[in-house]
């Protein structure tokens, strides 16, 4: 970190070790909780100058080139996602970070399968945002780099941390637009990190204060804030029961936490009338395993077994703010998956609402129990698309890791659609195998129609898939898998250590440019 002479008259001297600071009479009505990130690109060649973003360049002259004076005295240029932070440059930003962009240009990578400039943007913004957290700084205004709501998506996703139950917390930064650029993309870039913020928020929060009704108040509260084209049906156990919902109530049996199935519209088109999109999430708020209960190392993160719920509930909620001109409904069967004298026991037969029997071999893949239930209600309302997504399996996370979203389709068209919007989000999706090879190891079943688990260890994510699509007669329909997506260690930069909330923006991408198509 380097500090250089200021104008008017201040000072600021370096010391190599220890930096010690002389602020002189220029500081002394300066705002010393406000920051500036900006950024800069790599060198396309070992002889050039590395160049600053458009904004960047601005900054620079406005104080007489002093920042790349600092610069070069401080060393090689930030690699890409690296920070490096100056203080004392102007009066109105005592600090300023600079942040590494990569090479100027990038676009989409098609081995990535992201666009790789904006997936830079979102890293370096992170980063340097959160250097000016560390710095305990108020406010930030950022650099957009050439695309503002990659920006923001960076700022607003890489600030983040739950944080709810501890006294002591992270300084809040309010990061904002630095200049007078795209304030539109800005804005639809704070929504989309925002919704998927939401996802997180509801994922990392202790089982014992997400249960179910809670989950399902959070979700009304947010939606009827976002818009008034909305309804929210929080469904008790008696309206399950009439529902003749058999596998999801075997599953929340178990449990003294009421089960709720939440469904939400958002009826953002013209035409109230017009076949809705249909968004089906797993809301299993805490997944013990039931009797075939799961060891104990890491049981903690099964707090976050409704991710699916969370992304598709939050996708709506960010859709109905954008007023998109779509019709959407949300189905979230919410329960927890207990031990007790009440629960499903290996070996019993539970009924779904399309009267198909299962047989309940292994308790812990509960998940599609209470999918099945749901996808079937999702049929009456005679959808143009149903799209599931659920924390399903542990083989997905063995398949693809936290690298992409698993997608097992019926359809083409709707795989195609998926895989351009997550291009754009830098949040992925890869397809997966529907192949009647799965489904015969589901259907061969002693006991009941099917099975709840395959009939051989091999291929877990691909039978779960199978058997939930014995309860979809919809010709375009998405399973998305997103066990592996579910939490993040250090995978993606510009999300901190947690859960993540995704797929969320894709979804969210996915309806916009649906929308878009449709107007």
């Amino acid at each position: 970190m380097f500090l250089l002479p200021l104008p008017a008259g201040g000072r600021v001297a370096v010391q190599r070790l220890g930096v010690k600071r002389f602020w002189g009479s220029a500081l002394a009505a300066a705002d010393m909780t406000k920051g500036l990130v900006l950024g800069i690109y790599s060198k396309e060649k070992e002889d050039d100058v590395p160049q600053f973003t458009s904004a960047g360049e601005n900054f620079d002259k406005l104080i007489a080139g002093k920042l790349r004076e600092a610069l070069n005295i401080s060393g090689p240029p930030p690699k890409a996602g690296k920070t490096r932070t100056f203080y004392g440059l102007h009066q109105d930003f005592p600090s300023v970070v600079l942040v590494g962009l990569g090479k100027k240009g990038a676009g989409i990578d098609d081995q990535e399968n992201w666009h790789e400039g904006k997936e830079n943007i979102r890293a370096a913004i992170a980063a340097g945002c959160r250097q000016a957290q560390d710095l305990e700084l108020l406010s930030v205004e950022v650099d957009p780099c050439g695309d503002a709501q990659a920006a923001a998506e960076g700022a607003v996703l890489g600030l983040y941390e739950y944080d709810d139950l501890k006294q002591k917390k992270k300084t809040a930064v309010t990061p904002k637009l630095y200049g007078s650029g795209d304030q539109e993309a800005w804005q639809k870039g704070v929504l989309f990190a925002s919704g998927q913020n939401l996802a997180r928020h509801l994922m990392e929060t202790p089982a014992n204060e997400m249960t179910p009704t809670r989950f399902a108040e959070i979700i009304e509260k947010n939606l009827k804030n976002a818009s008034s084209k909305t309804e929210v049906y929080i469904r008790p156990k008696s309206w399950i029961e009439e529902q003749a919902m058999g596998s999801f109530l075997s599953v929340a049996k178990g449990s003294d936490e009421p089960p709720v199935f939440l469904e939400i519209h958002y009826t953002g088109s013209p035409d109230a009338s017009e076949q809705p999109l249909v968004f089906v999430g797993k809301g299993i708020t805490f997944d013990s395993g039931g009797i075939s209960i799961k060891a104990s190392a890491n049981m903690d993160l099964m707090r976050a077994d409704m991710g699916g719920a969370a992304s598709i509930c939050s996708a709506i909620v960010s859709a109905a703010k954008l007023n998109l001109p779509l019709n959407i409904i949300g189905l979230a069967p919410l329960c927890e998956n207990m031990p007790s004298g009440k629960a499903n026991k290996p070996g019993d037969v539970v009924r779904a609402r399309n009267g198909k029997t299962i047989q309940v071999d292994n308790t812990d893949a509960e998940g599609r129990l209470i999918l099945a239930d749901a996808l079937c209600y999702a049929h009456t309302f005679k959808p143009k698309v149903i799209i599931d997504a659920a924390t399903l399996t542990g083989a997905m996370d063995i398949a693809l890791g936290s690298g992409a979203t698993g997608v097992f389709t019926n359809s083409s068209w709707l795989w195609k659609k998926l895989f351009e919007a997550s291009i754009e989000t830098g949040d992925r999706v890869w397809r997966m195998p529907l192949f009647e090879h799965y489904t015969r190891q589901i259907i061969d079943c002693q006991l009941a129609d099917v099975n709840n688990i395959g009939k051989y260890r091999s291929a877990g994510a691909c039978t779960a898939a199978a058997f939930l699509k014995e309860f979809v007669t919809h010709p375009k329909w998405a399973h998305l898998d997103i066990a592996g997506v579910m939490t993040n260690k250090d995978e993606v930069p510009y999300l901190r250590k947690g859960m993540t909330g995704r797929p969320t923006r894709t979804l969210i991408e996915f309806l916009l440019r649906l929308s878009q198509e449709s107007a």
